[in-house]
């Protein structure tokens, strides 16, 4: 692995990496995420009675939105043509929501800032939706558990 950051020049100063050189590959990325809550609260979810609607397909939507924004929230992040994005959302007994990002293009650079965007809006969404009746929620565990193409290869992580 190498320990060299990409996203400082010789100076010190943050800049855009140039991956204009590179080869345009198959690159795919995905994140999970993970909403611990009360057993009520995903009770709640569940059952469809969360007072501002269904929970799972709103969060769905904005981590689908979110993906395609993430250069515009992560200032060194370039824009890419995302070609896929899925969310799976499972409510996991007795008290969270699994979330998992998959983001797919062919382009330069790879989508683990998208998968992780995605990800993260989701579980945000899912608080956003339940937190009056459980401030307490917890987002937990995100991380990237996988990546393919691209010079550095493939990654996956149990």
């Amino acid at each position: 692995m190498s320990g060299d950051l990409t996203h400082f020049d010789g100076t010190g100063a943050a800049h855009m990496v140039d991956v204009s050189a590179k080869a345009e590959t198959a690159r795919a990325a995905t994140a999970r995420v993970r909403v611990l809550m009360q057993p009520a609260t995903l009770a709640a979810i569940r059952a469809g009675t969360a007072k501002k609607g269904d929970v799972l397909g709103v969060a769905r939507l904005a981590g689908i939105m979110a993906a395609k924004r993430t250069a515009e929230l992560i200032p060194l992040c370039h824009p890419l043509p995302i070609s896929a994005v899925s969310l799976t959302l499972e409510p996991a007994s007795p008290d969270a929501v699994e979330i998992s990002a998959t983001v797919r293009t062919t382009g330069r650079t790879g989508v683990e800032m998208e998968a992780l965007t995605a990800a993260s809006i989701a579980a945000l969404t899912v608080y956003d939706m339940c937190k009056a009746i459980d401030r307490g929620m917890r987002i937990e565990a995100l991380r990237v558990v996988e990546k393919s193409g691209g010079k550095s290869g493939d990654f996956a992580q149990p």
